[in-house]
This record gives structure tokens, sequence and C-alpha cells, in this order.
């Protein structure tokens, strides 16, 4: 299986966390809400882990992968509070595009700092991309 596959496979349960998630913050503080999603989630990664005896694997980590899968685990944590409280207060149909935007800031830190190449097609994507989120916003 490729990466396509498991991008696609990402992108679908990417939509119905946002569908289950809008359902699920009506009525409830959205950090709550993400605190519960993460306990669940926490219990969930733990569990395949373990199951697939890939835990043994935690003294062979590096310091350097140690900063940035912490770093990368913050950030996370700051975009789905984030998230979830834009799902509050905001129509899903119109939260999920902004929060693709995400697509376009990778594309370019991945061209600033990893050394990626930025192509007229990458651009051009990343332009659609852009205008799409900002008409499915505020259309």
């Amino acid at each position: 299986m490729t990466w396509v596959f498991w991008a696609v496979l990402s992108a679908v349960f990417a939509a119905a966390t946002a569908l289950l998630a809008k359902v699920g913050v009506s009525g409830i503080d959205s950090n709550l809400a993400t605190a519960i999603r993460t306990t669940v989630i926490l219990i969930f990664t733990w569990a395949i882990a373990i199951s697939l005896e890939k835990h043994g694997d935690l003294a062979h980590i590096g310091r350097r992968s140690w900063l940035f899968l912490v770093l990368s685990g913050m950030c996370t944590g700051l975009s789905w509070l984030c998230y979830f409280r834009a799902l509050q207060l905001g129509p899903a149909s119109s939260v999920a595009p902004v929060d693709k935007l995400s697509v376009v800031l990778v594309i370019l830190g991945a061209w600033l700092f990893l050394g990626e190449h930025l192509t007229p097609l990458k651009i051009g994507g990343a332009s659609l991309i852009t205008l799409g989120a900002v008409i499915l916003a505020f259309a």
C-alpha cells in the first residue's frame, strides 16, 4: 500500500472527525471535548503500539526525535483546541476548508525549511486550495 492509500484514508477519517466533532461539541466546552477526544486517541494509539509490540522501541528513540515529536504533539494539541472551538462557533462546512489551509502552509514550510522543491504545479495547487478555502468559508 502506498502513501496515497494512507493519505486518502487520513482524509476520510479527518472528514468523519469534523462531522462527529461538530455534533459532539454541541452543548459542552470545546476544551473539555478536546480533552475527551485526546484521551480516546491516547488509549487507542497505545493499544495499537502495544498490540504490535512496538512499545519496546521507546528506548531507541534519539533526543532529536523526542524533541520534534514533543513539539509536534504540542502543535497538534493547540490545533485541536482551536479546531474544536471553531467547530463550536461556526459551521463545519466552513471551518474544515479553512483548517485545510494547513496544506498550503505545509507546502511553504517544506520548501523553506525542508528543502523540498516548489514547482509551478505546487504553487498553482496551493493557490487553488487557498482560493477554494476562502470561497467555501465565506459562501
